[in-house]
């Protein structure tokens, strides 16, 4: 067991999942994931791998195939995937969250249509959101869902930065579906979550749905990131998760607050990674007739980094142990975030200094984590979304009488 990074208090089951999960980082994605970065393609193999490991169907019930295992289990294996590769976690990631969506909101026929193929991988899930315009403002979401004649809805508007647009079969959609209500009625009330079903792939995927293509982006390779465009697309009034209407903000700030517990297990797998990749070439690489890591200004380096790898990880199994325990974790989440993200940034940004020169070279691993560490700052709410919400909990929790 290495000494950073460890989890007090896991059960042997636990224990035995992420050590499984950790070896196959090391024999299965860290070999490959340099050159599978650098051609930006998708890891048909590694995917492959992760459904016969079962990680798709981590935390889905049993009943339903799953392993129905905790969100720190799933966080601990996130952190042990970012270490491989960042957009690995990305894959299982949004699938995870449409999971949870499933189990935690949706009716039973949605539970059992889905959530054992989904379990399997057969079934891989995305969510969306965001929009072209909108940014952190979720209540300005202008795509709607306007009910049809067979009491179904047709969707219309554009969406956003969806990881695994292309790759997923089934989309979890925010909506504005204001038709009919007051005008006065609040914009968080007048949203619904639709499950949007539809084939792997590019271009015009079905009548009213077109996955226009990958956008390219600075890091996080290899796992897709899209944009949706939909036209009258017809979606069944069974696919309105839950089965009402008036819902969707309250499940989507559900699925957020898990996911920004999976944001900073990446954050603290890519930083743990940057020090491992820190420590190990400093004894490699001399200078002035000794290995740098004999010299203190480096030593001090490494310290400061091993510190930010251990508080990060410290404060995201805090978070995920809240939300397994049924609190509300939305401070812890936010914290864990922010941390996270500011941490990793930083410990990446010391192991490339640790490297010189060669931390520019794309022969060194160091070079991708310093391309993927920064959408780490901006994933699930940036860092002023994420301290508005620590400020406004804070006052809530410390509010002076009368």
């Amino acid at each position: 067991m290495r000494r950073l990074a460890s989890t007090e208090g896991l059960t042997e089951v636990q224990r035995e999942i992420v050590e499984t999960v950790r070896r196959f980082v090391d024999k299965e994605i860290l070999p490959v994931a340099g050159e599978l970065e650098r051609r930006d393609e998708y890891p048909e193999r590694i995917v492959a791998g992760l459904r016969e490991l079962g990680l798709f169907g981590l935390t889905i019930p049993e009943e339903y195939g799953g392993l129905g295992e905790s969100l720190l289990t799933y966080a601990l294996c996130v952190e042990e995937l970012s270490r491989g590769w960042m957009s690995v976690s990305g894959i299982v990631n949004t699938h995870f969250i449409v999971a949870h969506l499933l189990v935690h909101h949706g009716t039973e026929e949605q539970r059992g249509h889905f959530l054992p193929r989904m379990a399997t991988g057969e079934v891989r899930g995305a969510f969306s959101m965001s929009e072209p315009g909108l940014g952190s403002d979720v209540a300005a979401i202008a795509t709607r869902g306007v009910r049809a004649a067979d009491g179904g809805f047709r969707l219309s508007g554009q969406k956003m930065w969806l990881t695994n647009g292309g790759s997923s079969h089934l989309v979890a959609v925010l909506c504005r579906t204001d038709e009919g209500l007051p005008a006065d009625t609040p914009p968080h009330r007048s949203m619904t979550t639709f499950l949007v079903e539809k084939e792997p792939g590019f271009g015009l995927i079905r009548p009213g749905l077109t996955i226009p293509g990958k956008i390219d982006k600075m890091g996080y390779k290899g796992v897709d990131t899209t944009e949706m465009v939909l036209d009258e697309l017809p979606v069944p009034a069974d696919r309105v998760l839950g089965g009402t209407t008036g819902r969707g903000f309250y499940q989507m700030m559900d699925g957020v607050e898990v996911g920004r517990v999976n944001v900073a297990a990446r954050g603290c797998g890519v930083a743990l990674r940057a020090f491992e990749l820190g420590i190990s070439y400093a004894q490699r690489r001399r200078a002035f007739g000794r290995p740098i890591a004999e010299h203190q200004a480096i030593q001090f380096r490494l310290a400061e980094m091993a510190v930010r790898v251990e508080a990060a990880h410290g404060l995201m199994v805090r978070a995920a142990r809240a939300k397994d325990a049924g609190r509300r974790n939305d401070l812890e989440a936010g914290m864990a975030k922010y941390l996270a993200a500011e941490y990793c940034k930083e410990v990446v940004e010391d192991s490339f200094r640790i490297h010189g020169g060669y931390g520019f070279s794309k022969e060194f691993e160091i070079e991708r984590l310093y391309r993927e560490a920064p959408m780490l700052l901006i994933g699930e709410g940036t860092a002023e979304i994420q301290k508005m919400i620590i400020g406004r909990r804070l006052l809530e929790e410390y509010r002076l009488p009368g």
